[in-house]
């Protein structure tokens, strides 16, 4: 366990300018007295490590310094080769890199956990896009993925749904969800979401920005999520509900909505009573059709009145 956590230390004092013995601590899930301790150790065998003192201080290596030990195990080497996504890697126009990569790995890695990687590869196979939807066109990923590590702005001709608009941008980041993806980027001093698929035309620019600081991919776009869910769920439908009516709904909504319902026990006339987040009226009423006569919308009355009003119009269409 020694050799594993002084190995991690390492790999983090040889991938990080500086590091402070509490986030050595942290990431080792050891205490700070232990990493004294470890960084000593180091130094022993001839690891050029420095300790600078003061606020801003910490451990970091001599400048230049790196070691041939990758320290992979044969469970971690799996993974690296599993997580490669050929299509994805395509659609950014790094799928040779990838493939370059993962040929080297493999030549580095010692002859018997060889066959397991070809083994894994085999036998796991991640689809990334949602099913039944046609491959979207991403002529401009590219341009998008080099403006995004080179800090560079982009003029772009977008199609929204308000119509077709051009803008400058500074690209912050890139996010594949559900097989689409997604530009977020800055527009004077706001970070937008644009739709990768409907850029009709993009320039890539000479000018340089710098990137803002205090942004970060990963928690913007979680709350970006979440700031879209209340948006695309603003009304709470109250319903009646057949026990066929519970699976249909485990197919046809959406899963917010799902985990966001709250269903009572059956009644003596064979119903539950639920509530659950839909879309906006007329919306919201289109997906509570495809519960057919197996659901009942009891309100708010403004969705009952609007769900009255599409069952006399198909009524009508269809005597």
């Amino acid at each position: 366990m020694r050799a594993s956590r002084i190995l991690k230390m390492l790999m983090m004092l040889q991938t990080h300018e500086k590091v402070t013995a509490a986030e050595l601590a942290d990431a080792c899930e050891t205490s700070i007295r232990t990493v004294y301790r470890d960084i000593e150790a180091l130094s022993a065998i001839g690891v050029p490590v420095y300790s600078e003192q003061g606020v801003q201080g910490g451990y970091r290596l001599l400048q230049g310094y790196r070691t041939r030990l990758n320290g992979l195990s044969a469970k971690e080497a799996e993974t690296l080769f599993l997580a490669g996504l050929s299509g994805p890697a395509q659609k950014m126009g790094i799928d040779t890199l990838l493939a370059d990569a993962q040929l080297k790995l493999k030549a580095a890695l010692p002859e018997n956990i060889r066959p397991e990687i070809d083994r894994l590869q085999s036998r796991f196979l991640l689809d990334a896009p949602n099913w039944f939807s046609d491959d979207e066109k991403v002529t401009y990923l590219p341009d998008l993925m080099t403006a995004v590590l080179e800090q560079r702005c982009v003029v772009m001709q977008y199609q929204s749904w308000k119509g077709e608009i051009n803008r400058q941008l500074q690209p912050l980041g890139i996010v594949l969800k559900g097989g689409q993806w997604y530009l977020l980027a800055q527009v004077e001093k706001d970070v937008r979401t644009y739709r990768v698929s409907r850029i009709e035309s993009l320039t890539l620019l000479d000018e340089t920005f710098e990137r803002p600081k205090d942004f970060n991919l990963t928690a913007f776009w979680q709350d970006s999520l979440r700031r879209m869910e209340v948006v695309q769920f603003p009304i709470i439908a109250e319903v009646r509900l057949t026990s066929l009516g519970r699976k249909i709904m485990q197919h046809v909504c959406s899963s917010y909505a799902v985990n966001q319902a709250q269903i009572e026990p059956m009644d003596e006339s064979g119903w539950h009573r639920a509530r659950f987040p839909v879309g906006e009226s007329v919306y919201g009423c289109a997906e509570l059709l495809r519960f057919g006569a197996e659901l009942e919308v009891i309100g708010p009355p403004e969705l009952r009145a609007e769900m009255e009003k599409m069952v006399s119009s198909l009524a009508t269409l269809y005597r």
